[in-house]
Formats: C-alpha cells, structure tokens, sequence
C-alpha cells in the first residue's frame, strides 16, 4: 500500500512539474494544481459551478490534459475566445508546447490586454484563492475581488 501511495505521489509531482514548465508566467497554477490535488472534489465543483459547464464535460477535459489547472485554462480560453471548450482542446493538445500565453494569443486574446492581463495574473474561482482574508475584509472587499466582481460583471453574494 505504501508503494502505491509513493508511485502516485512521484506520478502528481511530476505532472505538476511538466505543467509549470509549460506555464511559463502562469506560475499560478503550480498552487491551483495544489489545491485541487488536495480536494479534487472541491475543485471540479468549483469549476462546474464557475464555467457553467456539464460535469460530464468536465470530466472529459480533465482526463484529457497534463494537470487540473489546464482545465481550468481550457474553460477560462473558452470564455475569453467565445469558443467552445472542444475547440480549445484541440488547440492545447496541438500546441501545448508553445505555452498558455501563445495558445490564449492563438485564441484572439491580444498580448497586452486587460483580459490577457487578467489571465496571467491568476485565476477567478473563489474557492480556490490561496490570498483569501475573509476575516479581515472590510465592508468593501479586497481591491483583488472588486476587481473580479467588475470584470464578471457580478456583484457580492
């Protein structure tokens, strides 16, 4: 038993390594990977609820890539692009190797701009955040979430 638990920790490392490599300025993602490692549940719930998206779609696409932060980036592409997270995957698995930054250019979202911007600086689901300070926000929330709420056009829960 121990020697499994040992090959499937070696196993996640190294797809978490591969999948930073190929992150590049996504560095975020090393930790996204880490938290949806450690509650997997959590994080496919998080991701159906976020995107909107079947969870028998969503079970595809993570079967499909290196790490769970890639799906992530597949649904977030998607949006960004206006395509559907099948045409995104066709791309990432065709030019994985050129990293997120090419792929997202590839996709139409223009280096430089706020939602490219926005995509390198992290991702948006709330459940996720490693910077979560609920307990010391104030009544207007954290510069971090007022801007999310004003890109998704959302308002407080």
């Amino acid at each position: 038993m121990k020697c499994i638990k040992i090959v499937f920790t070696a196993f996640g490392m190294m797809m978490l390594s591969v999948s930073a490599l190929s992150a590049a300025d996504f560095d975020w993602m090393v930790n996204l990977n880490l938290r949806s490692n450690a509650d997997p549940y959590a994080y496919k719930s998080g991701l159906v609820s976020r995107f909107g998206v079947p969870e028998s779609q969503l079970s595809v696409i993570l079967k499909s890539v290196g790490a769970p932060a890639d799906a992530y980036m597949i649904l977030r592409l998607s949006e960004l692009s206006g395509r559907p997270p099948e045409y995104v995957l066709k791309h990432y698995h065709a030019k994985k190797d050129r990293g997120w930054g090419s792929l997202a250019q590839d996709l139409g979202v223009k280096p430089g701009s706020n939602e490219f911007k926005t995509l390198k600086g992290g991702h948006d689901m709330r459940d996720m955040n490693d910077d979560r300070h609920d307990d010391k926000r104030d009544d207007k929330g954290d510069e971090r979430d007022q801007g999310r709420e004003k890109e998704h056009g959302k308002g407080k829960h």
